[in-house]
């Protein structure tokens, strides 16, 4: 009976996606069939709801509302360009500077908003542009947008992390925080070479005027307020002086001041509307997160995570191909899932994997975020994919092929995470994170 619900639970979850039906409802649906056919119905639903609610029932979820509304204000809040003029004070005479600009506006401004989508769009409205004046390739300039984009999913403050920690990982959120820097940096500094070598052989060099130290200073000036958010919370989680449940409170009373007090780019008739696009965001995420809960009393019935973890382990017993298998699984997954049911549904099952062979949980959450982050910039579901590709005005294909070399780099990078535990270990560990 165990065999046929977990067939039964799959078949019809992945029927319902392949419909188009939004995850949250696929799960749902899918769990509630499973229990209606094999378990006593009323039984089953009183649970299933029982779960939902516990599963949201959470002091670290808090985290979730505020960092969304935090990364709505600076969104809105006209930051971009000056962390933009800021990368491109210091990388201006490098050959593809104005690349390599990008992928640095992107990994400040993502790990800002901690949102692909908003890097994509944000960085990227106005790197573009200014690319296509310099007579770069309109392909290879989205193609580094897009591939960029994600790397702020991996900086904190992101909430990528503390879905992760809900659905099971059982890690520290500020150690996951802290793991996600060299990943994050990694990703971008590997996608920086293969743009510098193009760049170099295209020979993309712009030539500015003399800068004076009235320039760089306010260039500076400019962008430090924006920058200062992330030491902010990163400053006082470690010192201690609040949790990073607490910090993304903080972070939306600064994100608020910069934008409306000091920047001036939001006008305090705006924040309703910011407010309920805080709330719908929020209301997206918490159903994701009560659905997979009960996703996961049903998959514990079925024994499907203990018959995935058997034939995981039953192919090889090598840690090293396993964790080559779990990355092709995840890489795969990523490509028509969003990043929080993936991290709800499939860190219990792959978790207990990992830890049979000694991988810590911090390892294996930023192993699996960075995963699914390369997910939404491949096809066919790439959401940061088909916005940068909006966002420059070009189709897929004229894309692709620029984004080949940059997936290389990536998986790269995602190797040395996947097989080096100190690139996500070691700053936890030296900040007194983890033991």
């Amino acid at each position: 009976m165990e065999i046929q619900a977990a067939i039964l639970l799959v078949i019809v979850f992945f029927l319902m996606l392949a419909f188009s039906v939004p995850v949250s409802y696929s799960i749902i649906v899918s769990a509630l069939v499973t229990i209606v056919a094999f378990l006593t119905p009323g039984f089953g639903v009183f649970v299933s709801a029982q779960k939902m609610v516990s599963g949201i029932d959470s002091f670290s979820l808090i985290a979730v509302p505020f960092f969304i509304l935090a990364g709505l204000l600076m969104n809105s809040g006209g930051i971009a360009k000056r962390l933009i003029n800021l990368a491109l004070l210091v990388l201006g005479k490098v050959p593809g500077s104005l690349a390599l600009t990008n992928i640095a506006g992107n990994a400040m401004f993502g790990s800002i908003s901690g949102s692909g989508i908003a890097a994509a769009t944000a960085i990227g409205g106005v790197m573009l542009p200014l690319e296509k004046e310099q007579k770069y390739d309109e392909g290879f300039a989205a193609a580094v947008n897009i591939a960029t984009a994600p790397v702020g999913q991996l900086i904190p403050p992101t909430t990528a992390f503390i879905v992760f920690s809900a659905a099971g990982g059982g890690a520290s959120v500020a150690a996951l925080f802290m793991a996600g820097w060299i990943p994050g940096l990694l990703w971008a500094a590997c996608c920086m070479v293969v743009a510098f070598f193009y760049a170099r052989k295209q020979g993309y060099v712009i030539k500015r005027d003399k800068l004076t130290a009235k320039i760089v200073g306010k260039t500076i000036w400019d962008a430090i307020p924006s920058l200062f958010l992330v030491v902010i919370i990163i400053g006082g989680i470690l010192s201690g002086k609040f949790t990073p449940t607490e910090a993304s409170g903080v972070a939306v009373a600064y994100a608020f001041i910069l934008s409306v007090f000091i920047y001036r780019t939001i006008k305090l008739s705006e924040i309703p509307k910011l407010l309920v696009d805080a709330a719908v965001m929020t209301t997206i995420v918490m159903l994701i997160i009560g659905a997979s809960s009960v996703l996961s009393f049903v998959m514990s019935f079925t024994g499907l995570p203990a018959a995935i973890s058997k034939l995981v382990l039953g192919i090889s017993s090598n840690k090293y191909v396993i964790l080559l298998i779990l990355n092709i699984f995840l890489l795969i997954v990523g490509t028509f899932m969003d990043m929080a049911p993936a991290l709800l549904i499939f860190t219990p099952i792959f978790l207990p994997i990992v830890q049979s062979f000694g991988m810590s949980p911090i390892h294996f959450g930023v192993m699996m975020v960075m995963n699914l982050s390369v997910g939404t910039i491949t096809p066919p579901v790439g959401n940061v994919l088909f916005v940068g590709c909006s966002v420059a005005k070009l189709r897929v294909e004229q894309v692709m092929k620029h984004l080949i070399p940059l997936f290389v780099a990536i998986f790269a990078a995602l190797m040395m995470v996947t097989y080096i535990p100190a690139l996500s270990e070691w700053l936890p560990t030296v900040l007194g994170l983890l033991e």
